[in-house]
């Protein structure tokens, strides 16, 4: 009987045969390893010449607070990711559009020397098919989006150079109006797109750039959706009906989203998946380090690294309440329930503020597929989810260029 029951054991375990839950990981891993993964944005850029950070070694996202690294990409099983570079809003004057362009610039080259020097795991995408291409060849694609139409001026041309530097999307805006077009979270300017703002719309469409209405106001949404003649993209947007922030997109929007064709990727910052709860004490310690230190994006060398500091202390003291892989696979549900699964895709925020209890990292993504597996999404859905949507909209894109 001993015999039997070790060479019972054995068969089970060759055949594959396990409980439940080891089955339902074996299939979700399988999933995941299949699709072509890309998350669609990042803020990892700020990091790459920061003191003590390397892309290409392992940092530990507790002492460091990175979110994303070559080691950590891998174990993930992410095939591509949009890095952004991200200029904070300043002085709408020559000087200021000036310095921001020179800025924007600045983090292009340090992306460009990142790809160049761990070439053997890294490659710069810029074609909606190179995901797929360069995930054949065993390696990473970095794809560069600019979050933040601020080193735009008052130039479309300028979108020519970005272009010719690899940036393939625009966010038109960030947490401050700019001269291109009102944000969801300052006041009401421009009633949505400037005359400037509709003739960067037309130029990027020219260009084949993706337009981001990420961060972008309602009206400054519909505006744009009216104007392109391609689809466009929320690259790290949630729903608003789920958690009520400026920063997520209305059932309206939605909707309208997917008339235009274009898609929301999903956000992870805990604050557009949850209405998180108050912590006064933590948001005097966050008020006291900019009392302290100043704008962030206005400081530079040593000045920004103190500011950090102290910002991650606060972090340390005061450990901010994080939603969970299940509260944004609901805003997911509800999506697809609303406007179907060609509309939906995955942009964490990572190294910007994205992170959740159980997807900290880059190296957890998996887990997000693992609760889609759990909810009955099939491997067809999962693979548009984490890329095949977002690939469809930039080929939409690319075809409707000059």
């Amino acid at each position: 009987m001993r015999t039997f029951l070790i060479l019972l054991a054995a068969v089970l375990a060759f055949t594959g045969c396990s409980d439940p839950e080891t089955r339902l990981e074996n299939k979700a891993k399988r999933i995941h390893e299949a699709a072509y993964t890309v998350d669609s944005h990042t803020d990892t850029p700020l990091r790459l010449n920061r003191s003590g950070f390397d892309f290409g070694v392992r940092n530990d996202p507790g002492d460091t607070r990175s979110k994303i690294d070559l080691p950590r990409m891998k174990e993930g099983g992410m095939d591509g990711i949009w890095f952004a570079v991200y200029v904070g809003q300043g002085e709408r004057t020559p000087e200021g559009n000036e310095k921001a362009m020179e800025e924007a610039l600045e983090i292009t080259r340090e992306i460009h020397n990142t790809v160049e020097k761990y070439s053997d795991d890294l490659e710069l995408a810029t074609r909606a098919d190179d995901l797929a291409r360069i995930a054949k060849k065993g390696k990473h694609a970095i794809y560069i989006g600019m979050e933040n139409g601020y080193p735009i001026g008052n130039d479309p041309e300028l979108l020519n150079t970005y272009y010719e530097k690899g940036i393939r999307y625009v966010t038109l805006v960030h947490s401050r109006n700019n001269d291109i077009c009102d944000s969801s979270t300052d006041t009401l300017e421009h009633g949505g797109l400037s005359p400037l703002g509709e003739e960067v719309v037309e130029r990027m469409n020219d260009l084949g750039m993706l337009i981001d209405l990420s961060h972008a106001s309602d009206d400054t949404f519909y505006d744009v959706v009216e104007k392109s003649r391609a689809p466009v993209i929320a690259s790290h947007s949630c729903a608003r009906a789920l958690c009520d922030n400026p920063r997520n997109l209305s059932d309206e929007m939605l909707l309208e989203l997917k008339e235009n064709g274009g898609v929301i990727q999903l956000c992870i910052l805990s604050a557009y998946l949850k209405t998180p709860a108050p912590d006064p004490q933590r948001d005097s310690a966050r008020a006291a380090v900019r009392v302290k230190h100043g704008n962030y994006y206005e400081l530079e060398g040593a000045a920004r690294e103190a500011f950090i500091a102290d910002w991650y202390a606060v972090d340390r003291e005061f450990p901010r309440q994080l939603a969970t892989v299940s509260d944004a696979v609901d805003h997911i549900d509800h999506i697809v329930d609303l406007i179907g699964i060609d509309y939906v895709g995955i942009g964490t925020d990572f190294d910007g503020g994205g992170a959740l209890e159980d997807c900290f990292d880059v190296s957890q993504m998996g887990n997000i597929t693992l609760e889609l597996v759990r909810r009955g999404y099939s491997a067809g859905d999962i693979k548009k989810i984490w890329g095949g949507n977002l690939t469809r909209v930039f080929k939409e894109v690319e075809a409707a260029a000059i």
